[in-house]
């Protein structure tokens, strides 16, 4: 019997724990040979000496249940580590389909206490790291394309966050970068559909080394039930976004937990105002404008989890 996933390889990075192991877990289920990359650092801020050991034991595990995988234990927020990175999964499989973009760093702080430092470091892995291996996974596909004279086989998989939905106060670094996560894969999803190529964005919620504050004491599940927050809620859709069944689902943003997967539409116009006159004037604005938000609470911001119901708590 075949599976969803035979025939074709897949990267995934940060692999080595959370949401990252689940995903190469799963897609090695469904029948993908992974490379599972994780550069091994404990601290969730990226701090510590880096290590093989989590992608190592991810491989041991794919390969124990029959599954075919290697590991790659590189900075993907490095250009040239990116690039080694996909060159590893076309030089072992003699090509990439799949890249399921997960590794991040944490470095809470709020904007007026943030440093420069606790920014671009948050950035450089999320945001980065997210375009690096797009990047040479792109470069892949088109190469493919241009050679075969038509489409070729190609997914992505970008991780994003409620956070860049709802906000999160001492959160601004990343929420900006799962902001751009979002902003970058709507536009590899149109430059890259003419290759056959569909890149989606997921906002999940689960509970990882990155999130166990956040989500302490919240949904604990029963002795002997699995827990509501378990990256094992979120893998399934990676390995449906990554199989061909998903080849009309492209550009799209969608939020997963908990048995739950909810497709988000891009902004829409809440309200629209017309000047009577060529221009607006500063009196006409305050005139229109106002009155729209007199009954609004003051400090209300775009909040398109709390539409959905998926605000925590």
């Amino acid at each position: 019997m075949s599976l969803p996933l035979d025939g074709l390889s897949a990267i995934v990075t940060g692999a080595g724990r959370g949401l990252g192991r689940a995903e190469a877990l799963e897609l090695a289920r469904l029948g993908a040979s992974v490379v599972v990359n994780d550069f091994g650092r404990p601290g969730r801020d990226g701090s510590g000496e880096a290590s093989a050991a989590p992608a190592d034991e991810v491989v041991t595990e794919i390969r124990a249940a029959g599954g075919h995988a290697v590991a790659h234990f590189g900075d993907v927020a490095d250009h040239e580590q990116a690039r080694s990175l996909v060159r590893l999964a076309v030089d072992t499989y003699g090509k990439l389909d799949i890249l399921v973009n997960n590794a991040g760093i944490l470095r809470d702080r709020m904007v007026f206490s943030m440093s420069e430092h606790e920014w671009d470091s948050v950035i450089r892995v999320h945001l980065k790291g997210h375009f690096n291996t797009t990047h040479f996974a792109s470069v892949h596909w088109r190469e493919r394309s241009k050679a075969a004279g038509g489409p070729v086989y190609g997914r992505i998989v970008n991780t994003s966050s409620e956070a860049f939905l709802a906000g999160s106060a001492g959160q601004p670094n990343y929420a900006a970068a799962k902001g751009g996560i979002v902003g970058l894969t709507t536009s590899t999803a149109l430059a890259l559909a003419k290759y056959g190529v569909t890149a989606n964005v997921i906002c999940p919620r689960a509970r990882t080394r990155m999130t166990e504050d956040v989500f302490a004491g919240f949904g604990e599940p029963e002795a002997g039930e699995l827990d509501p927050l378990a990256p094992e809620h979120v893998s399934p859709l990676v390995g449906y976004l990554a199989s061909p069944a998903a080849a009309r689902v492209n550009g799209q943003l969608l939020v997963v937990h908990g048995g739950m997967v909810a497709v988000v539409e891009r902004p829409r116009v809440a309200a629209k105002f017309d000047t009577a006159k060529t221009v607006f004037s500063y009196e006409e604005l305050d005139e229109v404008i106002s009155p729209y938000y007199a009954d609004r609470p003051a400090n209300e911001t775009f909040a398109a989890a709390e539409v959905l119901g998926l605000k925590h708590g």
